[in-house]
């Protein structure tokens, strides 16, 4: 019995791990987002972005002191920023990081919970929460529904 909380223990911690890095890549991808957007018609999701970044921000904070909680070293390393010249592009790779982000959550939040760790469950339903907002910002700027994660069963 120990064993098995042992490696959900380890599941955990590598699962915060990754998330770490997807807010690390959302913090970078807002970040130059943002700043390239040219032109009248993303002028406001621009601005938006840039409230996402700080947001972001404080997402990985949150992971990494529960990372840390949990007696492990949060990572430094960004999953990969894709790049392109077209603004529905960009906003695509964002909604489409948000969308796993949510998942991977939802997730989270169900280990947490199996271990014990109620305080971080709901610290992650928190983000989730405005990684929701995100995820329909970005639909909603690019003229598309949110996409349905509960077909997955996620």
């Amino acid at each position: 019995m120990a064993n098995e909380q042992s490696q959900a223990l380890k599941e955990l911690i590598d699962g915060l791990q990754e998330d770490l890095s997807r807010e690390y890549q959302a913090i970078i991808a807002y970040t130059v987002y943002s700043n390239v957007l040219k032109g009248a018609k993303w002028m406001n999701i621009a601005s938006e972005l840039k409230l996402h970044a700080a947001e972001e921000l404080n997402h990985a904070l949150i992971i990494a002191d529960q990372i840390d909680y949990l007696g492990a070293m949060p990572n430094a390393t960004p999953r990969e920023v894709k790049l392109s010249d077209k603004p529905e592009d960009m906003l695509q790779f964002d909604l489409d990081n948000e969308t796993v982000t949510i998942k991977a959550y939802r997730k989270r939040v169900r280990q947490a919970e199996a271990l014990g760790h109620y305080a971080l469950a709901e610290q992650i339903r928190q983000i989730i929460t405005q990684e929701q907002e995100h995820q329909h910002d970005l639909a909603t700027a690019l003229g598309i529904d949110v996409p349905n994660i509960l077909e997955s069963g996620a």
